[in-house]
């Protein structure tokens, strides 16, 4: 941000667009600092206003371009590119002949909010099935109360782990990349939300 639009903003109280626009960067902010390791506020700031920025004719943002929109160094925006790259929600592109990288969402926002999210959901399912394997490793032939007490509670938690890298080794491929939930649920037939509901509502 220059400074003659520093200076400005500081005199005069935002319009309803800023305002708007400024709720909802500090909201997308909240929500993917909580929801990603690695990715702070920032980083989903960097989120909405690649989604704001996001139209048929756009070849995404800068680094100079977001750290002038948000207000931070460039030093801080890269490193929160970098983990949005890792984590599957930013790509970066790069026209011929041009000296600077751009960067854009990898698909529509939310859904590659909703891919991400799937997608780190998976990594941990993986991770807690190693984990439960190597505790009942260690565990070996223990005997006594306590040894059987864990021996249960690991199998528990390792049958319920395995269900879900099951479900997810069915429907694996369907989930790779930005998700449009909004379609998958209107293509689901009533009878199968109301089931699923009524399940849940038994537990």
């Amino acid at each position: 941000m220059t400074a003659a639009r520093a200076a400005k903003a500081a005199s005069s109280p935002p319009t309803p667009v800023e305002a708007a626009r400024r709720a909802l960067l500090e909201g997308v902010g909240a929500e993917v600092s909580a929801s990603f390791p690695g990715i702070t506020r920032l980083g989903g700031q960097v989120v909405a206003a690649l989604y704001l920025a996001d139209a048929p004719d756009s070849s995404g943002r800068s680094m100079d371009e977001l750290s002038e929109e948000l207000g931070r160094s460039k030093s801080n925006i890269f490193a929160n590119l970098r983990a949005l790259e890792a984590a599957g929600i930013v790509v970066r592109r790069r026209a011929a002949g041009s000296r600077h990288d751009r960067f854009a969402l990898r698909g529509p926002y939310p859904d590659v909010m909703i891919g991400a999210y799937i997608a780190r959901l998976r990594r941990v399912v993986v991770e807690k099935q190693e984990l439960v394997a190597r505790a009942l490793s260690l565990l070996g032939d223990a005997t006594g109360d306590e040894a059987a007490a864990l021996r249960n509670k690991l199998g528990d938690l390792g049958r319920k782990y395995d269900l879900f890298g099951q479900v997810f080794q069915m429907i694996g491929p369907a989930l790779d990349g930005p998700i449009d939930l909004d379609e998958i649920l209107r293509q689901l037939p009533a009878e199968v939300l109301l089931a699923i509901g009524e399940v849940a509502r038994k537990r």
